[in-house]
């Protein structure tokens, strides 16, 4: 696995949740909330944050339907990837992200925090699950091309 920060992106039509790992990608931290906006400055806030961290590799959730289909907000996410895509100068893939945003409600309630508290950063955390997962797939990759060597 290349070594180097990989950031990634929990897309909604209102907030975007922000992650990163370390260089390693070891351990996934959540890095902040975007405000969603239609007039692209989430994407130029976006590829700032791409290029700020140095990131290697950018991942974006794509909230498909439970189905495996592509609604109205997997549509969106996929057009808002191809968009960042273009600002930066790393690979932008899409990460499977059904159930996420469950996943982090029950981590943060878990953790002790309140409902109220979830709101402000339940993005964020879904960022972080979407992280683990790209990586958990980028090592079994590297793993299964070195024992074909």
């Amino acid at each position: 696995m290349k070594s180097g920060v990989r950031i990634a992106f929990d897309y909604g039509t209102r907030r975007i949740g922000v992650a990163k790992c370390d260089p390693e990608g070891i351990l996934c931290t959540p890095l902040c909330t975007i405000a969603a906006d239609k007039y692209g400055v989430d994407i130029d806030q976006a590829a700032d944050i791409v290029e700020d961290e140095s990131a290697v590799h950018v991942y974006v959730g794509n909230p498909l339907l439970l189905s495996g289909n592509v609604g109205r907000s997997s549509s969106l996410a996929r057009k808002w990837a191809r968009e960042l895509a273009r600002k930066v100068a790393v690979p932008v893939t899409l990460v499977d992200e059904r159930l996420t945003s469950v996943s982090a409600h029950s981590r943060l309630t878990q953790a002790g925090l309140s409902q109220k508290r979830h709101r402000s950063i339940v993005d964020q955390e879904a960022a972080v699950i979407i992280l683990e997962e790209a990586l958990k797939k980028e090592r079994a990759k590297a793993n299964t091309e070195e024992t074909n060597k």
